[in-house]
Formats: C-alpha cells, sequence, structure tokens
C-alpha cells in the first residue's frame, strides 16, 4: 500500500452525559482533572485504545490490522513473529529471552513486519525494544489531550448491591433484623463517579514523512477517520454515560509537509456557549451566572474558513 502524502491536522470534538470518561486510577476513578481550571482531561492513550477497539472490532483483529497492544496481548511474543517471519523459525527464537538484530538492515526488515501486519504500530509507534527487541518506531498518527470546554464538576454516587457474594454473607443478610441499619450494613456498598456534562477538544496531527517510514496509507487514514466517528457506539458501559462523536474538523495540506503551522489554523476553530438566544465566548464572564450546559445544544462550535492559506483546505466528515 501507498503511504499518504499529504499532512492533516485535526480537531476532534466528543462530548459525555452522566459518566466517567477517562477515569483516573491514582485518584479512586475520579474524572481526570487540571486542578488549577476544573477542565475535564481525557487521556491521548484512552482515544487510542477506542481506536484499536474499533480497529479490531471491524476489521477482525487479523493482519494486516492486528492490534499490537491487544489486551492480555503478551508483547515479546509479538517481537518473536517478526524475527522467525525474517529468519528460521528456530527454537532459539522461541526460546530466547533476549533478542537483538544483527545489523541496521535486519532492524529494518523487523520493523517494516510489525508496520505490515499491525494497524497501531504503523498508526502510533511504539516502544518495540522489551527484551526482544525491534527497535522504536514513531508513527504518524498523534493525539493531544482532550480537554473540556468548561470546568467540570464531578459527582459521586453511592451504590449498593443486594446479592451475597458467598453462604457466610447470605446467613449474615437473614439473620438480620428488619431494622433498615441493619440490613443496610450487610450490603455491599460502591461508589460511582460521574460528569453530568462535558463536551471535550482534542487536537491530531498526522505527518506524511512519518508515514513514508510505517506505510499508514490512505485506507488507514480512511478507517481512523471512520473509528472516530463510529468509535463511541462501541465503546458503551454503565460507567462511561453516554459519549458520542460531535465534530471533527480537518484541516488537509496539499503538500506531505504542510502548508501552514497547526496551531494557527486550530485558532480557527471556536466554540460558544448558547443560552436563551444569547451567544457568547466560552470563559466569557457573563456566562458565569448561566445554567450549567447539559447538552451539546447549550455550545455552538464555528469553523473560520475565510482566507484560509494556500495549499489548506476544509473536511468534516463529522458535524
Amino acid at each position: 500500500m501507498t503511504a499518504i502524502a499529504n499532512r492533516y491536522d485535526f480537531v476532534y470534538f466528543f462530548d459525555v452525559s452522566n459518566g466517567n470518561p477517562n477515569g483516573d486510577p491514582d485518584a479512586g476513578n475520579l474524572p481526570r482533572m487540571d486542578p488549577e481550571t476544573s477542565q475535564g482531561l481525557v487521556s491521548d492513550v484512552c482515544l487510542k485504545r477506542k481506536i484499536r477497539n474499533y480497529v479490531a472490532m471491524a476489521m477482525g483483529d487479523k493482519q494486516p490490522h492486528a492490534i499490537y497492544v491487544a489486551e492480555n496481548a503478551v508483547l515479546n511474543d509479538q517481537h518473536r513473529k517478526a524475527y522467525a517471519a525474517i529468519g528460521p523459525d528456530d527454537s532459539a527464537v522461541k526460546e530466547a529471552k533476549k533478542l537483538s538484530p544483527k545489523s541496521d538492515e535486519e532492524m529494518k526488515a523487523l520493523q517494516n513486519w510489525m508496520c505490515g501486519n499491525f494497524f497501531d504500530i504503523r498508526t502510533f509507534g511504539g516502544v518495540l525494544s522489551t527484551g526482544i527487541n525491534c527497535g522504536q518506531i514513531r508513527g504518524p498518527l498523534q493525539f493531544t489531550f482532550a480537554r473540556s470546554e468548561e470546568a467540570i464538576m464531578p459527582l459521586e454516587m453511592s451504590i449498593t448491591r443486594m446479592a451475597a457474594t458467598n453462604e457466610a454473607e447470605k446467613k449474615k443478610q437473614k439473620d438480620a433484623s428488619d431494622d433498615d441499619d441493619a440490613r443496610s450494613d450487610n450490603r455491599t456498598m460502591g461508589r460511582k463517579h460521574i460528569v453530568p456534562y462535558g463536551l471535550y477538544r482534542a487536537h491530531g496531527y498526522i505527518s506524511a514523512p512519518l508515514a513514508e517510514r510505517t506505510g499508514f496509507s490512505d485506507d488507514d487514514l480512511n478507517l481512523v477517520w471512520t473509528a472516530l466517528r463510529d468509535m463511541f457506539d462501541h465503546d458503551r458501559s454503565a460507567s462511561r454515560g453516554e459519549m458520542a462523536a460531535r465534530r471533527l474538523i480537518i484541516f488537509r495540506h496539499d503538500n506531505r509537509l504542510g502548508a501552514a503551522q497547526a496551531h494557527k489554523l486550530f485558532e480557527r476553530v471556536s466554540v460558544k456557549r448558547v443560552h436563551e438566544g444569547d451567544e457568547r465566548a466560552v470563559g466569557d464572564r457573563a456566562t458565569h451566572n448561566w445554567p450549567p450546559a447539559r447538552r451539546f445544544s447549550d455550545y455552538r462550535i464555528d469553523v473560520d474558513a475565510t482566507d484560509l492559506p494556500p495549499g489548506v483546505s476544509i473536511i468534516e466528515p463529522i458535524g
């Protein structure tokens, strides 16, 4: 497959209602937040994980769309496959605890095999030097952290489970009195954290020169756009509430190196709060007296397409 020949920069909007889009394990799984601004955060790793899951589901997790960072995968076993493919499949490869390429040519052959077989390696790159060494690969597609347009106020909900986990617990529940407090002592208590509503914005970058190294093709690119559109529809869970892709604004450059700086293109995308017919920029002091946003229609996303730099065009597959 031929690698893409154009640079792309994009702005991706998604929202969450009554869910936790990306819990922080170091904070009791609370929604990730910027402590200074209270804006919600979703990590780039989280977004990449959802793309991986979508591609595995849509393409069957088969070459050339196999997923390298898959659940319960043993990464060194994936590296062994590369060594076996470019050389003899002997017991030394199967049993070795450490392997390193003997030349630059062998390293290139190993990496070409990894890129040719694993979608996420040729898309995101990876560190492939975990004992069975296949080097490091820089991928053409990179995300920033997603950040909510306004501060979020996570809520903590108490939940209970009425079923017993074992016979001893069941007997304890049966022997409890009819007193409500006594019965509640025998229930399993839990906590659930939700964001009532948040509109998140992430930036993405796709480098054509890096795509040439990994073989990231137009077919791969179209699969990424489809994943960004549909991945939340196949990632439902009770903890994530309702999540949806809302806008995808793509700046396509007419050459491999690009025709404008990404940050200047991103400045053309602005968000406004909407309330009772009035519109104001997010963060305007007047919006502090407005009720908090609880739906996508409480915002308006504008794209300034006037006087675009020569060689840059806008594509909107979502929105």
